[in-house]
């Protein structure tokens, strides 16, 4: 069995529970290195992850003769940069979501994965939870019928970072480093479980307003997309909205029912037929990107095969892109 030594590119948050456990838990996958700026940080989560090198430069993780594939954890603005030294450097990447910034920066990471024929693959993890898989086989078995319509409904309430001084944001509020606000960084995996479920979004449009002025970015969206199977649908995002008015809901409605499911919170699966109603509850893995890491590695060692690629993922940015007008 191919063994795959990984190097971690960002060691924040998201590696500490989601990801960074999960590639030691596959047979034949092991974390060589991880890499941070700050020299603490990197150092903290090497020793406390029992991990044997690391860094404060990233060419120096991507040059180790050790490291085979790179996972990059860092901010969106970076991810092309990052994702195109490995690549060029022979290594394939596995990215968090999104897959960039913008829409250009993930044709450019495309263009240097066909150019240079190393694979890039990215952590839409959501498309291969239980629960997910669950809502995607409901609809696909007819239940509810043929699908007339899809909405998304998301609002909660500003934190407490939100309240600080605009020269203290968090980097998901810095549309330079994130690609947009909030909305750039929850609305993918909405979007992209709609499109894995319904295929290629080939219209959108949006309007974006900034309602509360604690930021510069937007806070409220409201937006219109059109599938290219002729479905339509809708989404609604506030994150300056009252506690009252929290939700985290996406309905599918049919000819003969209506399913809804929550994207973050997991909330039981709902199906109302003429029939009656009923809700299902699907558990989730204790590492929620298990599932997808196991994928990429068994791709990279040869024994499956992973569809979560860059390719796959750039229809995301598109989207968001269109909805914030920046295309």
């Amino acid at each position: 069995m191919k063994k795959i030594g990984w190097g971690f590119i960002g060691c924040g948050e998201v590696t500490e529970k989601k990801s960074g456990p999960a590639f030691n838990e596959v047979d034949g996958s092991y974390v060589e290195a991880v890499m941070s700026r700050n020299g603490l940080k990197a150092r903290s989560y090497a020793e406390r992850h029992g991990i044997n090198k690391w860094y404060t430069d990233a060419q120096e993780l991507i040059d180790d003769p050790n490291v085979n594939a790179v996972y990059i954890a860092t901010p969106p603005s970076s991810h092309a940069t990052f994702a195109i030294m490995s690549m060029k450097a022979g290594k394939p990447v596995y990215i968090e979501k999104p897959l960039a910034s913008s829409y250009e920066d993930c044709a450019r990471i495309n263009r240097i994965s066909e150019k240079t024929g190393v694979p890039c693959f990215v952590a839409y993890y959501r498309r291969y939870l239980p629960y997910f898989r669950k809502v995607k086989q409901i609809i696909e078995s007819g239940l509810i019928g043929k699908v007339a319509n899809v909405q998304i409904r998301f609002s909660v309430p500003p934190r407490d970072l939100d309240y600080q001084s605009r020269t203290n944001l968090p980097w998901r509020l810095q549309p330079d480093i994130a690609g947009g606000g909030y909305f750039y960084d929850l609305a993918p995996h909405q979007l992209d479980l709609l499109q894995e479920i319904f295929g290629i979004i080939t219209r959108a449009h949006g309007y974006c307003s900034n309602r509360a002025r604690l930021y510069d970015a937007e806070d409220t969206i409201s937006a219109c997309f059109f599938f290219e199977n002729g479905l339509p649908g809708s989404g609604s995002w506030c994150f300056v909205g009252h506690k009252s008015a929290k939700e985290d809901r996406i309905e599918v409605i049919g000819e003969k029912g209506m399913l809804s499911f929550s994207v973050y919170t997991y909330d039981p699966i709902e199906i109302v037929t003429s029939s009656g109603r009923s809700s299902i509850t699907v558990p989730n893995p204790p590492y929620v990107q298990l599932p997808i890491i196991k994928s990429v590695i068994e791709d990279l060692q040869g024994i499956g095969k992973c569809d979560c690629t860059s390719i796959s993922a750039t229809p995301v940015n598109w989207v968001m892109d269109r909805i914030l007008g920046k295309l």
